[in-house]
């Protein structure tokens, strides 16, 4: 990148907030994706929408590639840039607004999600997506990914709580869509297009989502297994009683070990899987979704079952599954870490493909995931400095991919497609999938500057 175009940045952000020394760049050469790294030419930190309005314009008149990042927690290399300009929202950090009449919080894109949740929670309201990294990930991050979370079954993902987004698109352009009304239907519902878009149709700078009144009561409950087919077929079970928790995770052998080595919380080691399960709402309500989801659980041949008997109990069963991921990626040098996302009928006959696939490839994979809402994590274990074991492991996760995709699953639960996945989309969505896919990001960006490479 030329020394005059970096002077020019300079001056919109002002010195200290460019990076360009190697050292610096290094740090933004990785996310959480295993085996990609990639060097942008210089990192930004605006402080303003309006800094980010001159940053895009003067990026699109020279034709300089723009990716946003926010935590780095991607897991599909979404937020790496290879050779261009990142820009990286710690700055944008205002909680801007919380609306209690309309039942709103507007946020700018660096704020952290669990920031929010303790901000609203104060006011007794209650913002429900909790992606594992919610501790770390940003907000700008969760709309661009549709992150889920521990929460999805009951309460949906990010998609269903933007309400109303500020974008600054690839010209430099300011797009204002939706706001605090429940009700819009004005023109083309351009939100839902915009959450999910990885980074490639616009910036955030701007972010208002729906607030629900906080549940009065929780129950938390954990169901040993001692066979893993009995765990997953006590989940279709548990759903198709219409019983709907607000969590409902499993957790397989391997997961369970390495959580207990870990966090010694006390998960039984004698059994296949555990699920972790939540009910929230009202009182009585939950009281009775709980019997009948124990009832259940014993019906499918649960060996045990608990349930917390105050907060801080609960509190340690669901930070034990909220620390699969950490737990398991002490074992190896690379986690390979998938959210293949199938029906939640499927879930029984997808766990017994990730077994297989484990099998027949030699590879350690230790599987957790939101099983109500049929999104599993399967995670490989394994060291991405010996060829012949990443081999395969992608070898592994192509038929874990393909069996998916025939279940009427997808490639992606909530990671997104980035560079990781791009290979995998044609088969789930089909020609005509992509081709409508390039004609809106054509139509957003026709420079193609915009996070590039990723998606297609």
């Amino acid at each position: 990148m030329e020394r005059s175009f970096i002077k020019e940045l300079q001056t919109i952000v002002g010195g200290e907030y460019i990076l360009t020394d190697r050292e610096s760049l290094a740090v933004y050469g990785y996310d959480s994706t295993p085996e990609i790294e990639s060097l942008p030419a210089a990192v930004l930190l605006p402080g303003s929408t309006d800094e980010i309005i001159r940053i895009m314009r003067l990026c699109h008149g020279a034709g300089v590639t723009v990716t946003p990042r926010g935590s780095g927690t991607n897991l599909s290399g979404g937020s790496l840039s290879a050779g261009g300009v990142v820009l990286q929202s710690s700055r944008l950090n205002r909680l801007l607004e919380i609306d209690e009449e309309n039942l709103t919080a507007t946020v700018e894109p660096g704020v952290i999600t669990s920031a929010l949740h303790r901000a609203v929670e104060a006011r007794d309201l209650f913002y429900p997506p909790d992606p594992g990294s919610m501790n770390i990930s940003t907000m700008g991050g969760n709309v661009a990914e549709n992150s889920g979370g521990l929460r999805g079954l009951k309460y949906g993902v990010t998609a269903d709580y933007v309400m109303g987004l500020e974008t600054v698109l690839a010209d430099g352009d300011l797009l204002r869509s939706g706001g605090k009304v429940v009700k819009d239907v004005a023109g083309y519902s351009l939100n839902p297009l915009l959450v999910s878009s990885e980074g490639t149709l616009g910036i955030f700078t701007g972010i208002t989502v729906k607030l629900i009144p906080k549940p009065r009561g929780k129950i938390t409950m954990l169901a040993h297994f001692p066979l893993l087919q009995d765990a997953a077929l006590a989940v279709s079970a548990i759903i198709a009683a219409k019983v709907i928790p607000a969590t409902l995770e499993f957790l397989d052998k391997v997961t369970i070990r390495c959580v207990e080595e870990y966090a010694h919380v006390g998960l039984p080691l004698d059994v296949d899987a555990v699920l972790l399960i939540e009910v929230d709402g009202h009182p009585v309500v939950i009281a009775e979704e709980a019997a009948a989801v124990a009832e259940l659980c014993r019906k499918h041949r649960c060996s045990f079952f608990q349930t917390a008997q105050n907060p801080s109990e609960a509190l340690k069963l669901t930070e034990a599954r909220r620390t699969a991921l950490s737990a398991l990626a002490r074992l190896r040098p690379t986690t390979i870490l998938e959210d293949a996302t199938v029906p939640r009928s499927c879930i029984a006959a997808m766990l017994k493909v990730i077994q297989e696939c484990a099998k027949k490839y030699d590879l350690v994979i230790g599987t957790f995931g939101h099983a109500g809402d049929g999104n599993l994590h399967p995670t490989c274990l394994t060291d991405e400095r010996d060829p012949d074991e990443i081999k395969r492991a992608h070898a592994a996760f192509e038929e874990i991919f393909d069996a998916a995709i025939s279940m009427g699953g997808t490639i992606t639960g909530e990671h997104g497609v980035g560079l990781a996945k791009k290979k995998y989309l044609p088969r789930l969505v089909g020609e005509s999938g992509i081709r409508v896919m390039r004609g809106i990001k054509q139509a957003f960006d026709p420079k193609g500057i915009l996070n590039p490479g990723k998606i297609f």
